[in-house]
C-alpha cells in the first residue's frame, strides 16, 4: 500500500429513508458520519441484516449477511466521482460504512484479514451496483458508468467483533495463498470469462458466489 498509512477516515450509519430506486420498502443508502461503529458478525443469509450495530438494510434479497456486513469504499473514489460529476459528496454518499483513505480498495486480495480497531475483518465480495445506488446518485446512465470504473469498494466479512473509529489505521493480517482482488471478482462477476476462471481455480469466494462463477466460465 506504499508509504501512505491506509486508515479510516469516516465511520458511517444509515438514516432510513424511502428507497431511493422506487421500490416499497425503506432504503439504508443514505449513509452519514457516526462517532464509531460496533461490528459484529451476522447470520449467514442476506436476510440477517448488517454486520454493524445501528444500521440499516432495506433490500434483504440482496444486502446484508455475513459475507456483506461491513461496506468500505475510498475517499479516493468519491474525490474522482465529485470531479467527474461536479457535485459535492461527502463521506459515507455511497452508502458505504467505512470511508478509507491511503488503500486502493480494488486491490486487496479475497480473504485478506484487515485488523481495525479492535474488529478483524475479512475480504469478501465485490459490489452490484443496483437501482437503489442509481436513484440515490440520480445520475444519467449511473449503473454503466459506475461499472466501468470498475472501483466498486469491497464487502467485508466479521472476524472479530469490536470498534471501529475515525482515524484508525488498516492493517493487512495473514494474507492469503492467491492472486484474485477485488477488481478481478468484479469483471468476473460482469462476465468475463478469464477473471472468472481465474477465481475458480482459486477457489476463493464463499460456495454461492462460487458457483455463480462456475456458471460464467461455461
Amino acid at each position: 500500500m506504499g508509504s501512505v498509512t491506509a486508515f479510516v477516515l469516516s465511520t458511517n450509519l444509515a438514516h432510513p429513508r424511502t428507497d431511493p430506486g422506487g421500490a416499497d420498502r425503506v432504503s439504508g443508502i443514505d449513509k452519514r458520519p457516526a462517532p464509531s461503529l460496533e461490528v459484529f458478525a451476522p447470520g449467514p443469509s442476506y436476510g440477517d441484516g448488517p454486520g454493524v450495530v445501528g444500521d440499516t438494510v432495506g433490500d434483504s434479497a440482496h444486502h446484508g449477511g455475513a459475507q456483506k456486513a461491513v461496506y468500505a469504499f475510498a475517499r479516493e473514489e468519491l474525490d474522482h466521482w465529485e470531479r467527474e460529476l461536479g457535485r459535492t459528496l461527502p463521506n459515507g454518499s455511497f452508502g458505504e460504512n467505512l470511508t478509507t483513505r491511503g488503500v486502493d480498495l480494488s486491490r486487496l486480495l479475497i480473504n485478506q484479514r484487515i485488523r481495525i480497531g479492535t474488529a478483524e475483518l475479512e475480504v469478501s465480495v465485490s459490489r452490484t451496483p443496483c437501482r437503489t445506488f442509481a436513484g440515490w446518485l440520480d445520475e444519467a446512465g449511473w449503473v454503466k458508468r459506475f461499472s466501468a470504473r470498475e472501483r466498486t469498494g469491497a464487502y467485508f466479512r466479521v472476524v472479530v467483533p469490536g470498534t471501529i473509529t475515525a482515524g484508525d489505521e488498516l492493517v493487512l493480517v495473514d494474507a492469503p495463498g492467491h492472486d484474485v482482488d477485488m477488481l478481478t471478482v468484479f469483471r468476473g462477476a460482469l462476465g468475463d470469462k478469464e477473471a472468472a476462471r481465474r477465481i475458480v481455480e482459486a477457489r476463493c469466494l464463499p460456495q454461492m458466489y462460487h458457483e455463480r462463477m462456475v456458471r460464467l466460465t461455461g
